[in-house]
């Protein structure tokens, strides 16, 4: 504990001194000049998403050590980052290099955030967790809470968060740009792996796969190969099914100018499921109350085939041209409707907006990013531990903790395939007290939070 108060006190002084960080206000790091100023970091994922997150978070720190339950991915990371330091459980990484490192990224299945983020930030460690931040409505909260209390710098990886378009739509929203919102739209093309379907049958565990690790947390199954390293999104006990996937990019938007949390019910439809798998499709309507003066609306979520009614883009004109077809809609996108206007954004994060009505674009202040949404995204959150005055946007407890929890909130509705009462405040579903099960998840021992 010495070493690591030792290293989070130079990384605190050295904020004061503009050590080593910034060049010319970009996102880009410059070298080192010793071998303590540089900000040491472990990487806990390091294929998929995992990829970008270690390259991205190399750009401005030292990648000290890696874990994967994947030998060859590992080896192959560890080979291109020239890390010594591997390993494929997390517990042991922390354990033995925790005097060693400042600061964590995660980038596993949803299922094993919690615990990693958790176990690292009680240590002191800065933490980068992709979303959905958490697996379950429970986690999202309490990952705040420890990461408020340990007083830590953290960041979702929902990188669209940084873009200046995405912010720009939403302080528009904010000051009143569409008037008085009743009405939001968010749609996916996800899931785009298997769901609905029964287990694979049990296979041998590959020589290079830590399967014990890779289960964590969850309840035991027998290896299949209908899981790792992309399939797990389908199921209940690994994955957070397409709205878990993509709605902490595609309700980003409206959840920073709406405030958009603590719905009092939630509604789903689906394709129906067997307990085991997500549904092939669902949709899902959210009921909003006024909230510190902004108006009640209702949030409806579609996946899988499913689209928002045809007539609300009678007056859109934005097309998206891909593979030679133009769609109106897009595949993915919000529709945010006021009283006044309507706001389209097509695509996964906000890129491209069209302001329908009789007004015109309103001029507001917002805070801007240096404009590259995966490093400036990043770059947030080297500054945080630099500066805890400047908070990244997406920290846990005050936006990717709370956008966590109302996005996975619809899964309470989808398991139901019905109506869900719910009291944000003892988060607790008040019509239906079996689905404490999906808000608060079990843990295997030696995995607990």
């Amino acid at each position: 504990m010495m070493k690591q108060s030792t290293r989070r006190q130079f990384l605190a002084s050295s904020a004061a001194t503009g050590l080593g960080f910034w060049v010319a206000g970009g996102v880009s790091a410059r070298e080192s000049t010793s071998p303590n100023e540089a900000i040491q970091i472990a990487c806990f994922g390091v294929n998929g998403k995992g990829t970008s997150d270690v390259h991205n978070a190399s750009r401005f720190g030292k990648i000290y050590a890696l874990c994967d339950v994947d030998q060859s991915s590992l080896d192959g990371s560890a080979k291109a980052y020239k890390i010594e330091h591997k390993f494929s459980d997390f517990r042991e990484l922390l354990d033995r290099l925790g005097d060693k490192i400042d600061a964590v990224v995660v980038s596993t299945p949803d299922h094993n955030h919690a615990v990693i983020a958790a176990k690292a930030m009680k240590m002191g460690k800065h933490c980068y967790c992709q979303k959905p931040l958490t697996h379950s409505v429970y986690e999202a909260r309490q990952l705040g809470k420890i990461a408020r209390e340990a007083g830590v710098a953290t960041q979702m990886g929902n990188q669209g968060t940084a873009l200046n378009s995405m912010r720009q739509a939403a302080y528009q929203i904010r000051a009143g740009q569409l008037g008085t919102v009743r009405e939001v739209h968010v749609w996916t093309n996800r899931p785009i792996w298997p769901q609905g379907e029964a287990r694979p049958p049990e296979k041998p565990v590959p020589p290079y796969l830590n399967w014990e690790s890779w289960i964590g947390p969850a309840p035991y199954r027998p290896y299949g190969d209908g899981y790792h390293p992309f399939k797990w999104r389908g199921w209940w006990d690994f994955g957070t099914g397409a709205l878990g996937d993509m709605a902490c990019h595609t309700a980003n938007m409206p959840f920073m100018a709406l405030n958009m949390r603590d719905p009092t019910a939630i509604e789903a439809k689906t394709s129906g499921h067997n307990g085991d798998s997500y549904p092939l499709w669902s949709r899902i309507k959210y009921e909003f109350p006024e909230l510190n003066g902004r108006a009640p609306f209702n949030m409806h979520w579609y996946d899988g085939s499913q689209l928002p009614p045809a007539e609300l883009f009678e007056d859109v004109t934005l097309e998206v041209e891909q593979d030679g077809k133009k769609y109106k809609p897009y595949v993915s996108g919000c529709l945010v409707i006021g009283d006044k206007a309507k706001m389209y954004c097509p695509g996964d994060h906000v890129r491209k907006v069209e302001l329908i009505g009789d007004v015109e674009p309103l001029e507001v202040d917002y805070p801007k990013s240096s404009g590259q949404m995966d490093l400036s995204h990043v770059e947030e959150w080297f500054r945080a531990m630099r500066d805890p005055s400047q908070p990244a946007v997406s920290n846990f407890p005050d936006y990717a903790g709370p956008l966590t929890e109302t996005v996975l909130l619809g899964n309470l509705a989808v398991w139901k395939q019905g109506r869900v009462e719910w009291d944000a405040q003892t988060m607790t579903p008040k019509n239906d007290p079996s689905l404490m099960r999906i808000v608060h998840n079990g843990y295997r021992d030696g995995y607990e939070l």
